[in-house]
């Protein structure tokens, strides 16, 4: 199974307007502000994850099910033709 196929990027978005622009100010961390492009609201990184939580909880369980249903149609072909096992 290709590992990489389930590598995915979420975008974060501004709570207030939406946006995904953003710029970095100070060093790199949890505690890293970022400025909203186009608001110009201030918000930690931490702050930033927290608030797109919904969306990335999301992203998790569609690659958990795009897993899942991969590793039945795997388990389906190494078994295919057995009539000890079967897979649902």
């Amino acid at each position: 199974m290709d590992a990489e196929k389930y590598n995915r990027s979420v975008s974060l978005l501004c709570p207030t307007c939406g946006s995904d622009q953003f710029s970095r100010d100070g060093e790199e961390g949890p505690s890293q502000l970022a400025t909203c492009a186009r608001c110009g609201l201030k918000i930690t990184h931490d702050d930033l994850i927290r608030a797109n939580t919904e969306s990335i909880n999301e992203h998790v369980k569609e690659i958990g099910k795009d897993v899942a249903k991969d590793i039945r149609e795997e388990l389906a072909k190494a078994f295919r033709g057995s009539k000890f096992f079967s897979v649902k």
